[in-house]
């Protein structure tokens, strides 16, 4: 499996990047990555670390999206940027699988303007997979579309489900809309349609509305949105765990019984810390375009490229694409009978 790197996506660029990429190369993870950006930079930094010969090829580009500026202006200026090389060198089908922690909206704009839609997909959505108190749940739309009508929630949930049973073989996904309310009549006229859409569909597996308060219960295997509510609420989601270790560290660090407390309650501690642990699920999948598209969290570290890499390559080998065109092409056949 080939993937196409973006050197200089995260926060830190190019060395999360660079060494997520010796990682992923010596776990022989991917059989070749393209790692995109400053050739005199990247040289510079891969020749401090070993890795297999030839696994690791570089691909230079003169110029960096800036995250802080507008993806569509910044993308017309800069055709030799590391992002679009990446994009470009999985639509000429010289990588499988692009993986970036970029800008979110140049990755999807890019992704979206030279992968192109899948065939009766409306609009693409972000999916995260989300860890609650049993197992993952996968979450979309998280940034993708600040606005959604409610056809377009009903493909994030067919999506979401078709995802589901093929990453974490759920049989039957349960799906549910994040609401304010439980009732089918709560929310806004979209989520009223949309829940009205769902129930009657025999496809998918609806069980209703879902509240904040039940995000991380585990109720359900795939949870839906727009793209507005699904950031705030995963990013939301992020601050609190990272509230609660600072709020445990003080703690501990209070008196000696504390000490002593935090001493036998280390293992549930870990166990807890990398539950939560972003670097643990690499990226999210931007679901409804034509090829492996990942997009990696912006303070990645090497840890998080390399699951990233990873994820993308198990993506592209799970045929995922595929079942999304097959299920959109036979709706289409249904429709027209």
């Amino acid at each position: 499996m080939k993937i196409a790197l973006d050197a200089f996506g995260t926060d830190r660029a190019p060395y999360p990047e660079v060494e997520g990429a010796v990682l992923a190369a010596n776990e022989k993870c991917c059989s070749k990555i393209f790692i995109v950006g400053n050739q005199d930079v990247l040289n510079k930094e891969l020749d401090k670390f070993y890795y297999p010969e030839n696994s690791i090829q570089i691909v230079d580009a003169k110029q960096k999206i800036e995250s802080s500026k507008k993806p569509i202006t910044e993308l017309k200026r800069k055709p030799d940027s590391s992002l679009m090389k990446a994009v470009a060198l999985v639509k000429n089908h010289e990588a499988d699988a692009l993986v970036s922690a970029g800008s979110t909206g140049a990755v999807m704009a890019s992704s979206l303007l030279k992968f192109g839609r899948i065939h009766g997909v409306k609009r693409p959505g972000l999916a995260i997979s989300l860890p609650t108190i049993s197992e993952p749940e996968i979450v979309l739309d998280v940034g993708a579309n600040v606005d959604c009508n409610a056809e377009n929630l009903v493909q994030f949930a067919e999506m979401g489900s078709i995802y589901s049973s093929y990453f974490l073989k759920k049989e039957k996904p349960k799906v549910a809309l994040l609401n304010i309310g439980e009732e089918s009549k709560k929310g806004n006229e979209v989520s009223i349609e949309a829940h009205r859409r769902l129930k009657e569909l025999e496809a998918i597996n609806f069980i209703g509305n879902i509240e904040g308060k039940d995000i991380l219960k585990g109720i359900a295997d795939v949870i839906i949105c727009d793209g507005f509510i699904g950031n705030i609420m995963l990013k939301t989601v992020e601050g609190v765990a990272l509230s609660l270790f600072e709020i445990l560290k003080q703690e501990f660090h209070n008196d000696w019984i504390a000490k002593i407390g935090a001493v036998l309650s280390y293992p549930a501690y870990r166990h807890l810390k990398k539950k939560l642990d972003y670097s643990e699920y690499g990226g999210a999948f931007l679901m409804g375009v034509n090829e492996i598209s990942i997009i990696a969290h912006g303070r990645s570290n090497a840890k998080a490229i390399c699951n990233a890499m990873k994820f993308a390559s198990f993506s592209k080998e799970s045929k995922f694409l595929e079942h999304i065109k097959e299920y959109y092409a036979n709706s289409k056949e249904m429709n027209s009978e």
